[in-house]
């Protein structure tokens, strides 16, 4: 096998969202090199193996990287995202990510991109294709992206499934051969969730559909996700209901249902409260389509699936022989424990910001430029955790509450955020600019509802543990 050394100021391992903006940031805010070695054939990371119908859940104009727009912030005029900004396609983001590295990363000739290699822990890259290896040598740093998503394709559950039940991915669904007596969807995520609607914008009878649902969630609602100028208020009234609603509940479940009161927080069934937040965005007209569905089971997790029944941690369900199970229960994005960011020569990067994996990653690359040592870093990109449970909604809150004032100190950064299209900080500050009284009264009560929602969260986060 042949051999040989490249060297670069930083490696990048991974060519997802993530990586791709952490690598947009060091290209073009500054002269370094860098590699970036990844196992798939293209830029895209998970992108490139979602199922077919898959959509962003919050707007375009919040993902990719900082230098380059994805979409046009156009506004859907159909569908149940209809009155929105516009939501890229599962293609439009690989084809993104494809055109920047093709049109913005090579051409900079300080980008050495190494698709369908396998990074080591000895440092080395090995192809895929022909076993060559190369020594791989970082001047300065390696960033060991910890934020990745699974998919059902690539990720086989984890219940036993007999070979003689029909279990497909989400994809497989857009090539079904014939018509099954009955759909039966596991999982509880935005998987699951797309894969529903689907089905149903598709012509499949509501009653032909079983859910299985280990636990119910919460879910964002869409309308105060919306970074345009355009949607100011109700943005910008999403996070006021936040700090409100936090500042004034008496426990977990109080904040939820306040949320849900002002109209930012859904759930499907009124009558449970959800165990679940895993930061899902929807709108309120695919709430309804999802409440069409109501053969819901919840019996907990699939222990197996066999010829005419579905064994559950909590019982057993009789199901018709021809039938097509949906395996929608990959973990997304998995609840992993919090680490450092900046950890000498490695950097971890993780969520520094609220769901928002793309202006996290790219924030912690230009911290990495603009400061020496890992204590400073730190201070600023204390890593939020990967939500799982309503309670973190609170645990995420308060990390990111406590980056945010410990940016204070630091006067550029207020400046790059505020001309970072991923950020909602340009849209406060045009607000702050505008005099128009409404907006200022909301930037107002925002900041006025910060200190006692941070007072009451870090209570309640003490009293529930």
């Amino acid at each position: 096998m042949n051999k040989h050394t490249l060297e670069a100021d930083y490696v990048i391992i991974g060519a997802g969202a993530v990586s791709m903006a952490i690598a947009d940031t060091l290209l073009t805010e500054s002269k370094h090199s860098v590699i970036m070695i990844d196992r798939r054939h293209k830029p895209g990371g998970h992108w490139n193996d979602a199922y077919p119908f898959v959509r962003l859940h919050a707007p375009s104009a919040m993902y990719g990287v900082n230098s380059k727009s994805l979409g046009s912030d156009n506004i859907d005029d159909a569908g149940l995202n209809k009155g929105f900004l516009e939501l890229a396609t599962g293609s439009e983001i690989c084809t993104y990510f494809d055109e920047v590295m093709r049109h913005g990363f090579l051409p900079s000739g300080r980008l050495c991109y190494l698709p369908l290699h396998d990074y080591g822990a000895n440092g080395e890259a090995t192809s895929l294709i022909n076993g060559d290896k190369i020594a791989i040598k970082a001047k300065k740093k390696v960033f060991e992206v910890a934020i990745g998503g699974q998919v059902p394709l690539c990720t086989p559950p984890a219940f036993n499934a007999s070979e003689a039940v029909t279990l497909i991915p989400p994809n497989d669904l857009v090539k079904l051969s014939q018509t099954p007596e009955r759909y039966v969807v596991i999982g509880g995520g935005k998987t699951a969730v797309d894969t529903l609607i689907w089905l149903l914008e598709n012509g499949a009878s509501p009653d032909l559909i079983t859910w299985i649902r280990p636990r119910d969630s919460w879910y964002m609602n869409r309308i105060a996700v919306q970074p345009s100028d355009a949607f100011f208020e109700q943005t910008f009234g999403g996070l006021v209901a936040n700090m409100e609603a936090a500042a004034a509940a008496n426990c977990v479940d109080d904040i939820f249902h306040r949320l849900e009161q002002e109209g930012y927080m859904l759930r499907t069934d009124s009558t449970l409260m959800p165990s679940m937040y895993r930061c899902a965005i929807i709108s309120e007209a695919e709430l309804g389509q999802l409440k069409c569905v109501t053969n819901v089971v919840r019996l907990g997790h699939v222990q197996s699936v066999e010829p005419g029944k579905i064994v559950l941690d909590k019982g057993e369900l009789s199901v018709p022989s021809n039938i097509i199970f949906v395996h929608c229960s990959a973990n997304g994005i998995p609840h992993k424990q919090a680490q450092p960011v900046f950890q000498g020569n490695k950097i971890v990067p993780q969520l520094v910001q609220v769901c928002q994996p793309c202006i996290s990653a790219a924030f912690t690359a230009k911290v990495e430029l603009m400061l020496s040592s890992d204590a400073e870093k730190n201070a600023l990109c204390q890593a939020v955790p990967i939500p799982d449970k309503p309670i973190d909604w609170l645990v995420q809150e308060l990390a990111t509450g406590r980056n945010i004032a410990a940016r204070r100190h630091h006067d550029w950064v207020n400046e790059w955020l505020d001309h970072s299209r991923l950020s909602l900080s340009s849209m406060a500050k045009r607000a702050a600019n505008s005099g128009e009284e409404t907006k200022l009264k909301l930037l107002e009560r925002f900041r006025l509802g910060i200190k006692p929602a941070a007072e009451n969260m870090a209570r309640l986060v003490t009293a529930a543990s």
